[in-house]
């Protein structure tokens, strides 16, 4: 496998790069979070190399050249990531992998950058936030992502108001979720907001995959691919579409690091178990959503166009 690394000041990005030795005709752009994230971008590039598919992951803040939170994160820098895949690697076949907070910024190249053939959001929303200083609670007024310096639309979800890591129990749902689920969902009820902020993957020209748990303790994941499920339909979008819901399913889902390269963070599944309470309380499931939708996931990418 070969590695590359990307900075703000040479490249317009942060990124990087893991190509199968022998190179390939596809690729894929990551999009996690954070260049500190606990689930390093990296170890999902490499997952993707080891089915013979270039992996790029971009990082979207805390880094030099980037802001050091998720607010304000420039859309723009995608461009010189698709760029170097298409001049320099000659990457004939680009998808886009979105996980989580990624799944936004998954969404948003899709529309305004285009030229992915396949669109991946793994425990998404159908809207964009208002962008979070470091502390995660404190609001900035601005929107979590610009595109040529403007704020993209964004609801707001105001985390002063909850304890976003506390559980609780809330009124028709057979789980607890996290006070950063309640914020999520009272913004969503603000519907000409949300008619504004809207995410558009119909304007992404791509195959659709959307995967999510039906018991996301973070944010109501299931409810956002619905949405966009929804109105993909009634648009009547030519393209693919798959839907994937898992029963008793976590926010934590989706391609996985290898196993066997990362048994150091497989050992911390516990620790993870006790911030995720899905995921701790059906673990077994969980574990074995990895594997599906890791199948899902390559599959949908290496499908051939007839």
């Amino acid at each position: 496998m070969k590695y590359e690394d990307f900075n703000m000041s040479e490249h317009g990005f942060v990124g990087h790069l893991a190509e199968p030795d022998n190179g390939s005709d596809r690729a894929v752009i990551v999009v996690m979070g954070g260049e500190q994230s606990l689930l390093p971008g990296i170890k999902f590039a490499e997952r993707f190399a080891d089915y013979g598919i270039t992996g790029l992951s971009v990082s979207l803040f805390d880094a030099d050249g980037i802001p050091d939170s998720p607010n304000v994160v420039p859309l723009d820098m995608f461009i010189p990531a698709v760029d170097y895949l298409r001049n320099e690697k000659k990457i004939e076949h680009l998808s886009i992998y979105g996980q989580s907070m990624g799944s936004i910024f998954a969404v948003l190249a899709a529309q305004y950058i285009g030229g992915f053939e396949n669109l991946i959001m793994v425990s998404p929303t159908h809207v964009p936030f208002e962008g979070t200083l470091k502390d995660k609670k404190t609001m900035t007024g601005r929107s979590i992502a610009t595109w040529k310096g403007d704020d993209i639309p964004f609801v707001k979800a105001d985390f002063s108001s909850v304890k976003a890591s506390r559980y609780s129990k809330v009124p028709g749902l057979s789980y607890k979720v996290t006070g950063m689920w309640i914020a999520y969902q009272r913004a969503y009820e603000d519907e000409a907001m949300v008619s504004r902020a809207m995410l558009h993957p119909e304007n992404s020209n791509a195959r659709i995959l959307l995967i999510a748990g039906d018991e996301d303790e973070c944010w109501p994941s299931e409810y956002s691919v619905k949405k966009i499920q929804y109105n993909l339909e009634s648009v009547g979008y030519s393209k693919d579409v798959k839907v994937v819901i898992y029963r008793h399913g976590s926010h934590l889902n989706g391609l996985m690091p290898n196993r066997e390269r990362e048994k150091k963070l497989y050992r911390m599944i516990p620790l993870i178990g006790l911030m995720y309470k899905t995921f701790g309380k059906y673990r077994k499931e969980n574990i074995g959503y990895f594997e599906k939708s890791e199948k899902e996931i390559i599959d949908w990418i290496k499908y051939e166009q007839k």
